[in-house]
């Protein structure tokens, strides 16, 4: 398979240059950088180390992956952050699940082991408390979900839909790949610590992804986004009807009040119904949606295969 190491990058001068050289030392020339308009010295030096560079037309590293999958034609995509936290001796790791066939997309997993001061106790809190509310929400056993450093078949990469631009980026590609049916996988990866500042805001950004992981459970699982709404409604209805039961032994009456319980718990319990429904004819999209995609890129590499095999015939005519 053609591997393609893909860097979004935004004033990156001090680490990309290694970067590229430590992966290239691993075997890879294929390296794609996309810039986002760095006002330093980035792009020259990738370009100096072998790199192809383009220039994102948007703004956001979210932006930049979506805009370099379009570019990017090769069997696997690489994705990796050029601050040099990530160890270019890692991708083996990434990599050997996609060729032995058992994932479509491989996720690094940071947690495991990192160096000290990688990660600081608000960002590694945050990291913690995002992959929990993941876990629990989707139902997935991914442990690092924020993580830059993956590996992507082209089936995956050619097939998201991304729309977040900024560092929300990697849960949209996490979703994004379970809600189509693809195979997820993590693999323990090492973390370095950063030289320079980091572009990540711990509150500001993690607000935003925490939104992201409820907003794009509608993508993922359209029953589970019904389920919070359902449960919420019947243990409103739950807490109206404790309060009606005990005024009622007190030989107060609510009437309204008490219609009010019952169509709460209704409507919560039909809520819940409508979701288990809408998750089961999802969840069948999913798997038809993967299937056809998959007999696509096999039939488009049929038809390749038999484009060359083709070729040496038509020379000697």
């Amino acid at each position: 398979m053609e591997v393609c190491i893909l860097i979004p990058t935004l004033n990156e001068e001090k680490n990309i240059g290694k970067t590229i050289e430590d992966f290239k030392r691993q075997g890879f020339t294929n390296i794609f950088v996309i810039d986002g308009n760095s006002t330093d010295r980035t792009r020259e030096i990738a370009e100096s180390k072998g790199a192809k560079v383009a220039i994102q037309s948007g703004k956001g590293k979210g932006q930049a992956v979506a805009e370099a999958f379009e570019m990017i034609d090769s069997d696997v995509i690489v994705l990796v952050d050029g601050d040099g936290t990530y160890m270019a001796e890692d991708v083996h790791k990434l990599l050997e699940p996609i060729f032995k066939g058992v994932a479509d997309h491989v996720v690094g997993n940071r947690l495991i082991n990192y160096e000290k001061g990688a990660f600081t106790k608000l960002n590694f809190i945050g990291n913690v408390a995002l992959n929990f509310i993941f876990r629990t929400t989707y139902g997935v056993e991914l442990f690092d979900i924020l993580s830059g450093y993956r590996a992507l078949r082209k089936e995956v990469y050619k097939n998201v839909n991304l729309k977040k631009q900024g560092f929300e980026i990697e849960t949209e590609l996490t979703v994004e790949t379970i809600a189509k049916g693809f195979r997820i996988m993590e693999v323990p990866i090492n973390y370095r610590k950063r030289s320079g500042k980091t572009k990540l805001s711990p509150i500001r950004d993690g607000l935003k992804i925490g939104s992201t992981i409820y907003n794009l459970l509608a993508r993922y699982s359209p029953g589970r986004y019904f389920y919070f709404v359902g449960t919420f409604l019947i243990a409103l209805g739950v807490i109206f009807g404790v309060y009606v039961v005990y005024d009622w032994f007190r030989d107060i009456t609510h009437s309204l009040m008490a219609v009010l319980t019952a169509l709460l718990i209704i409507s919560g319990m039909q809520i819940i119904i409508f979701g288990v429904i809408s998750d089961f004819v999802f969840r069948g999209n999913s798997e038809t949606t993967r299937e056809l995609i998959m007999i696509r890129s096999e039939l488009r590499e049929i038809k390749e295969s038999m484009r060359k095999e083709n070729q040496p015939d038509e020379g000697k005519r």
